[in-house]
């Protein structure tokens, strides 16, 4: 099939930076777009086609979404799975797949997947409600501190508690939810994993993560990652494999542990491009975006190797009531060699709403970490 400068519409549920980014892929190859988001003053919404306002977890607004484009494929995880499962067996072409979305969705289902296909991850159990956790962690021969967490909802830190006592289980949780043993972490991985419909498989780089302790949001991403040899060989394996067991189409970032034994297991994933891949856009080959691209067509891989090495610094907001983004001294950093400035487009900035990102590229990764560490410290996301 023609998709280039034809009648082919690709469909694209969410309109945030995410989609974004991935729209501007699109535009190189003069893909018709058309997104839908709730939000009017969306990122997406000045660069897409066609923008659609419409609620990507209502049923029948992503229904009559579906039925005006060729292929379906989200840039976010909470969309209503029951209307793209409809539309797939309309015969919509929809990546990922509903009954992938709807794993993935769902954390207890996540780790249920993990441990049915005798994939690494930490020890785990699943509760219906807080209340039922409370009876049962003990005789589940769980010991504090443990990781809690909801099994829906979760996402950049929310829905997540670290539990040190019986004290820090008094709240309420009505909802399905799960707890994890507490690792012992030596470093945060990332494996970007692409396949497309013809099983065709290629991982970008390994990526070391280090996250904000307070808000518990990724604040660097550097590529290459400083592990060992066998470590990213694991790590590559272990990504592949999900991918081939999910028989994802599209795009997977895998997030990994690596324990202080050098054990390697994994955290969470996500089915579309990932915020740990940003910084494909200058230092690789082919970018996140434009592969998620090749990967939903059916298309011919690119080649995911490091042209240069980089740290990819996120801006998020750091003002407590929202209002209107002021970016304190960015002006400042315009001079400096390998630096590429990717601000998403929302007006409005609140505490921890991520804002924009940068990558500094370095033939010296040490050298690129300096110089994102101190620009991290320089600019400020305020209101």
């Amino acid at each position: 099939m023609q998709f280039f400068s034809s009648d082919f519409k690709l469909g694209i549920l969410g309109g945030g930076q995410l989609g974004k980014m991935l729209l501007y892929d699109a535009k190189r190859y003069d893909l018709h777009t058309k997104v839908m988001d709730s939000n009017k003053d969306a990122p997406c919404n000045k660069i897409a086609d066609d923008f659609i306002i419409g609620d990507i977890t209502d049923y029948n607004d992503v229904i009559n979404f579906g039925n005006s484009v060729d292929l379906i494929t989200v840039e976010i995880e909470n969309v209503n799975t029951d209307a793209l499962e409809f539309l797939e067996k309309s015969g919509k072409k929809v990546y990922p797949s509903p009954k992938n979305l709807r794993i993935i969705q769902n954390k207890s289902d996540q780790k249920k997947f993990y441990s049915k296909n005798n994939l690494p991850t930490s020890r785990f159990k699943n509760y219906s409600n807080i209340e039922e956790l409370k009876r049962n962690f003990l005789h589940d021969n769980f010991e504090f501190p443990f990781v809690w967490k909801s099994s829906r909802f979760g996402y950049d830190g929310k829905g997540v508690k670290i539990i040190k006592n019986i004290e820090d289980l008094d709240f309420s949780y009505d909802h399905q939810c799960l707890i994890e043993e507490k690792i012992s972490i030596k470093k945060e991985l990332s494996v970007i994993v692409s396949r497309n419909t013809d099983g065709e498989i290629k991982c970008f780089p390994v990526v070391e993560m280090e996250f904000n302790e307070k808000s518990n949001l990724v604040e660097y991403v550097m590529c290459p990652a400083n592990i060992s040899k066998q470590t990213e060989e694991k790590a590559i394996i272990i990504a592949s494999e999900i991918a081939k067991k999910f028989e994802m189409v599209g795009l997977l970032a895998v997030e990994l542990f690596v324990t202080n034994k050098d054990e390697i297991l994994i955290n969470e994933v996500a089915p579309r491009p990932h915020n740990s891949g940003h910084h494909t856009i200058e230092c690789c080959v082919t970018s996140q975006f434009d592969q998620h691209i090749r990967s939903i067509l059916n298309l011919p891989l690119g080649e995911t190797g490091i042209l240069i090495p980089g740290i990819m610094v996120n801006l998020v907001g750091e003002n407590m009531e929202e209002g209107n983004v002021n970016y304190k001294n960015i002006n400042d950093i315009f001079d400096i060699p390998g630096v590429y400035i990717h601000i998403y487009g929302k007006k409005k900035s609140r505490l921890n709403r991520k804002m924009g990102h940068i990558t500094i590229v370095n033939k010296d990764i040490n050298k690129a970490i300096e110089i994102g560490k101190s620009i991290k410290n320089k600019i400020k996301v305020t209101s």
